[in-house]
């Protein structure tokens, strides 16, 4: 029993080493009220269909299933449906495989659930996803022309730039310990302006996101308004229970 005892402390404390090495650049805290704002779903679905879907695809995910989300069929076919796609048809690209491979090194990835598989030690998937997005920054030493201080060295072009507008990464150099001088990352600078304020382009990432992070599971919102009706309904009948338990002592004593 002391060996098995230690095996998990020791099995524990590894697992809490390699939450602490993944380090890198503090996430942002997604705005969680989107999820439940039904015009942010929407005006977010707008966006990754027009913005996203290019490349990328969600092949778990159907359109229909944005009935979900307050969109009726001919809403769906007018604003998010490309020539030849129906309701029913899985949310996929039109770009092969092998295109994508030679003009981005890699295969974009699947968004289905991409909001899930990105949490991590620094917060949940829709904060990585938020930061991600809002951390494009000019790069002309990179294939794409653009780098990113979440991710770098990412195969992935800025789509969203014509909104967000075009930063610079800001460094400045500093003397480290042994007098070594160390090239420091300082913040990102807003260099040429896009079609939207700064604070205008935030919003849009964050129903972006709100839509990725809904797309993930559906069915979260259901889940969590049934689960705060569970946690009433066993409190009230936890209440019940005391009481005919003290009710039956009662005669028995």
């Amino acid at each position: 029993m002391k060996r098995f005892i230690a095996s998990i402390v020791v099995a524990l404390a590894f697992c809490g080493a390699a939450f602490a090495q993944e380090g890198g650049p503090a996430w942002d805290k997604f705005p969680m009220e989107r999820l439940t704002d039904q015009a942010a779903l929407q005006h977010g679905a707008k966006l990754f269909v027009n913005y996203c879907l290019n490349c990328h695809q969600a092949s778990y995910m159907r359109y229909n299933r944005m009935h979900d989300i307050g969109l009726s069929d001919d809403q769906i076919k007018s604003n998010l449906l490309f020539a030849g796609d129906k309701v029913g048809d899985l949310m996929k690209t039109s770009l092969a495989p092998q295109d994508a491979k030679a003009f981005f090194g890699t295969v974009p990835p699947d968004l289905s659930v991409i909001a899930r598989s990105r949490s991590g030690a620094n917060g949940s998937g829709a904060d990585y996803l938020y930061t991600y997005l809002r951390s494009f920054y000019r790069d002309e030493t990179r294939p794409t022309g653009w780098n990113n201080r979440v991710f770098p060295n990412v195969g992935m072009p800025h789509v969203l730039w014509e909104l967000q507008g075009t930063q610079r990464a800001v460094f400045e150099d500093e003397k480290g310990e042994g007098g070594q001088v160390e090239h420091v990352f300082k913040g990102l600078k807003l260099e040429t302006p896009g079609t939207l304020s700064p604070a205008d382009y935030n919003a849009d990432v964050a129903d972006l996101v709100a839509y990725l992070q809904w797309m993930s599971e559906p069915a979260q919102n259901f889940r969590v308004k049934l689960g705060v009706w569970v946690l009433i309904f066993l409190g009230l009948f936890w209440v019940v229970c005391w009481r005919l338990n003290a009710a039956y002592w009662k005669d028995v004593r």
